[in-house]
């Protein structure tokens, strides 16, 4: 038999598939989620997110040595909020003293170089778990924008490097730039969770920070995962008002919205490889139904493929360990 061309010739060997890789994974690609508690010495295990912690500063400070130490350098910042300090205001999201603001401190001091990126949005202050400001019944858009303006402005303030607006209420990015601009914060970034959809699989990270919405769902914010040329839309917005990195979020289920996004941008493209898709692999290698170390880095492959620069995910330090 005789074939003009055998494809099979460049996957023979490992060292031919490596050398002709076309994607690849390094510490570099990653964002490591953050969540931090009151108190000292405390490092509790999420139920649904085996093997990830809710950690107090203290341990959070020496976990964020660990990570600059295998490479990673960059970190994305949850606090859970005491209920006693939740309300329907947000006035906690910028307390100068608060445990966002004490967090970020606390990690530029001890690791400067490390990149700190901070959640914002109001479900882990607000005593209804909803991303914005209530109001008979309905959450509503311009006074949250006002909110999430004053939360960004106070984490920038703390240190902040970029803030990571996960509302999705409109127009918050040209105002979150004006009001960072305005008070001279004319080097902090935004990272915008531009295509964030309505999904099951944020289950786990409710989990995590206690913020689960306390009626109805986030449906009329967050994005419908049946729509696809909406989260173009969004994304394209959200550069034109000021935004440094789009995301899309979740991740696996959204490969597609992921390349359709990098097809059309000139910034950075990150994605969220949620809770959801963490425990699944987990609960699918403890039951020996897959292998857990060739999922983790299939998956963020298939993220990378798809078009992602970053990709913010709890795997973090086992895909380091892991690619290493």
């Amino acid at each position: 038999m005789y074939l003009q061309r055998r494809n099979r010739i460049l996957r023979q060997s490992s060292a031919i598939r490596s050398l002709v890789a076309e994607t690849s994974l390094s510490p570099n690609d990653f964002i490591v989620p953050l969540f931090i508690d009151e108190g000292e010495n405390v490092k509790t295990e999420i139920a649904s997110m085996p093997g990830y912690y809710r950690n107090s500063l203290d341990v959070t400070v020496k976990e964020v040595k660990e990570l600059w130490s295998m490479g990673l350098k960059s970190v994305l910042i949850f606090i859970k909020c005491k209920d006693e300090l939740k309300d329907n205001t947000g006035l906690e999201a910028w307390n100068e003293n608060g445990l966002m603001q004490r967090s970020i401190k606390a990690i530029k001091d001890a690791v400067p170089e490390m990149l700190v990126m901070t959640d914002v949005a109001l479900d882990p202050y607000s005593s209804y778990g909803h991303d914005g400001i209530v109001k008979d019944g309905e959450i509503v858009n311009d006074e949250t924008v006002e909110a999430l303006v004053k939360m960004s402005v106070s984490h920038a303030r703390a240190g902040a490097d970029f803030v990571a607006p996960s509302d999705m209420m409109d127009g918050r990015i040209a105002a979150i730039r004006q009001g960072l601009e305005e008070n001279g914060f004319t080097k902090t970034g935004i990272m915008s969770y531009s295509a964030k959809y309505a999904s099951c699989f944020y289950g786990p990270f409710r989990d995590a920070l206690d913020s689960a919405p306390g009626f109805g769902d986030k449906k009329t914010y967050q994005m419908d995962y049946a729509n696809r040329t909406e989260a173009v839309k969004e994304t394209l917005m959200d550069i034109e008002e000021g935004a440094d990195i789009v995301m899309v979020k979740p991740a696996m289920a959204y490969l597609d919205i992921i390349r359709d996004v990098k097809n059309v941008v000139d910034v950075p493209v990150s994605a969220y490889n949620i809770s959801g898709e963490y425990a699944m692999i987990k609960a699918a290698a403890k039951m020996g139904w897959l292998n857990e170390d060739k999922a983790i880095l299939e998956s963020l492959i298939a993220i990378k493929r798809a078009g992602a620069d970053l990709i913010a995910t709890y795997f973090a330090k086992d895909a380091v360990r892991l690619i290493r």
